[in-house]
């Protein structure tokens, strides 16, 4: 197996690389536009061929690279079935695993942050996405978000995986790489050390949230794949424009 976690400073999102070392096919999860070309760098220096791109869920804080790279090299775009995404070649299933070469990701449909949201279950680690965040979670107060949903979502199939799973997040904002879920049953501080559903609602309910400044773009442009806005205001250009530098983590 290779894997590697890749880190896009604008959105503080986390890309995932991994690739079969028999066929040396890769997916990316959660790929961003403005890093498309630091990632088929990375996958080149690996060796690797982009089979799959595959997104967790449709994002309202980053325009996805899928189509983009989809031109570039051929690989496929998976989406969540629930996405209402209007242009993958696969949609996910939970039923179904995703299988590259000898790689086989398993995902889980953990809805809460958005209606459409999937985990996916490698081994031993969990690329979360929005959903499980180290010492966090997603908000759920847009894209039909719902805090029930998600407590059942992490309470009912993350946190009943073995304690030693590695959780890999979508995102982290404080230079934070990885935890496990038995640190975020223990630590959590919006769902572990036992909170109830009631209280964990009551808190998402109350958290006061800014509005997403991206989402107006991102959502529609991300339900098409990866298309970048021609109105885009000037003080957001950056989503959509290639990076000189993007940190890996």
């Amino acid at each position: 197996m290779i894997f590697r976690q890749l880190f896009e400073p604008l959105s503080s999102t986390y890309t995932y690389v991994l690739g079969c070392v028999r066929t040396r096919q890769a997916v990316l999860i959660d790929p961003v536009y403005p890093t498309w070309e630091r990632d088929l760098a990375v996958l080149g220096e690996l060796g690797l061929t982009l089979a799959y791109t595959l997104e967790t869920h449709v994002h309202a804080d980053h325009i996805t690279s899928a189509l983009k790279l989809r031109e570039e090299t051929g690989s496929r775009i998976v989406f969540p079935a629930q996405s209402a995404a209007q242009c993958p070649d696969l949609a996910v299933t939970e039923a179904t695993p995703l299988v590259v070469g000898d790689l086989v990701l398993h995902p889980l449909y953990t809805p809460g942050h958005t209606d459409d949201h999937h985990c996916y279950l490698f081994r031993d680690r969990v690329m979360t996405g929005d959903a499980l965040l180290i010492d966090g979670c997603g908000r759920t107060d847009f894209q039909n978000g719902d805090a029930d949903a998600l407590y059942s979502s992490i309470h009912g199939k993350l946190f009943t995986l073995p304690d030693d799973t590695l959780v890999m997040p979508g995102h982290d904002y404080h230079q934070r790489h990885v935890s496990t879920i038995l640190q975020e049953k223990e630590r959590n501080a919006r769902l572990g050390n036992q909170r109830g559903r009631e209280d964990f609602k009551v808190l998402m309910a109350n958290l006061d949230l800014a509005y997403p400044k991206f989402i107006d773009y991102a959502v529609p442009g991300n339900r098409r794949c990866g298309v970048c806005p021609s109105y885009l205001p000037e003080d957001l250009a950056d989503y959509c424009e290639q990076m000189t530098e993007s940190p890996q983590g």
